[in-house]
C-alpha cells in the first residue's frame, strides 16, 4: 500500500494540547517504522478548547461535552477522515454519543489495551488516570465486559492527589519528581492489592513516568491507542 492510499486518520485534540503533541508524534513514529523512509501518518486534527471541556467535566455536564467534540468529529468526517480517535482518555466517557452521531469509526482507546492485555495472559489490573477515568465506568467496564480483564482503583484520596497533578501540572507542562514520586506510590500500592500490571490511562501520564519505571508491567494506553491507529490506517 502507497502513502496516498492509506486511510485518513481523523484527531481530536487539544485535551490538553500537550497530550495531542505526544499523539502526534507517536502515531508519525509508528507510521515511519512500519513505513520507512520519509513516510508519516495522513493525518487530520481538531484542535478543541481544553479550558471549556474541562469546565463542563468539572461540572457533570457530560451532554455538552458529547455535543462539542461530536461536532467536531463531524467536521473530520466531512474532511474526508476515514475514522476518529479521541486524544484523551477522560473525553472517552462520552465516546458511545460521538460514535452514534457519526458516520466513520470512532477507535475507541480500551480496545488495543484489553487486547494486549489480554494477550500478555493478565487477568487483573490497576487503573491510574484522572478521578473521570477510575472513578466512571467506561474504561473499566468495557475492559471487563469485552476483554474479561477485573479493574482495580487507587483509594479515594489517592485519587485525588493523582488528579490534582494531572490537571493542575501535567496538563499544563509542568513536570515535578515528587510527583512521579507519589504515582509510583500508587502503583506500588495497587500491586500490593493483586493488580498484575498497572494500566496508565492517561494522555499526559507518561510525561511523568517511563513505562519502565513501574514497579510492575505496565500498559501505555497512548501508545497502543496510536499504535492501533497506524494499523487502522494501514489496513
Amino acid at each position: 500500500m502507497t502513502v496516498d492510499q492509506t486511510r485518513l486518520i481523523g484527531l481530536l485534540g487539544g485535551m490538553s494540547w500537550e497530550s495531542s503533541a505526544l499523539y502526534y508524534r507517536l502515531i508519525n513514529q509508528a507510521a515511519h517504522a512500519r513505513m520507512g523512509g520519509h513516510h508519516n501518518a495522513r493525518s487530520l486534527m481538531f484542535t478543541l478548547d481544553f479550558d471549556e471541556l474541562n469546565r463542563l467535566a468539572a461540572a457533570g455536564d457530560w451532554m455538552r461535552v458529547a455535543a462539542v467534540i461530536s461536532e467536531a468529529a463531524r467536521s473530520l468526517e466531512k474532511a474526508g477522515a476515514a475514522f476518529a480517535m479521541l486524544t484523551a482518555v477522560t473525553a472517552h466517557t462520552v465516546a458511545d454519543q460521538v460514535a452514534e452521531r457519526i458516520g466513520i469509526p470512532l477507535l475507541h482507546i480500551a480496545d488495543p489495551t484489553g487486547e494486549a492485555i489480554r494477550a500478555a495472559g493478565i487477568k487483573r489490573v490497576g487503573l491510574l488516570g484522572t478521578r473521570y477515568t477510575m472513578e466512571l465506568s467506561f474504561f473499566a467496564e468495557r475492559l471487563r465486559q469485552h476483554f474479561g480483564i477485573e479493574v482495580i482503583v487507587p483509594p479515594e484520596e489517592q485519587r485525588t492527589a493523582l488528579h490534582r497533578i494531572i490537571i493542575e501540572e501535567l496538563t499544563l507542562g509542568v513536570v515535578k519528581p515528587e510527583s512521579a514520586d507519589v504515582l509510583l506510590r500508587l502503583a506500588a500500592d495497587l500491586g500490593a492489592r493483586g493488580a498484575e500490571a498497572a494500566v496508565v490511562a492517561c494522555t499526559e501520564l507518561p510525561l511523568l513516568l517511563a513505562m519502565d519505571a513501574y514497579p510492575m508491567p505496565a500498559f501505555d494506553v497512548v501508545r497502543l491507542h496510536a499504535e492501533a491507529a497506524v494499523e487502522l490506517a494501514l489496513g
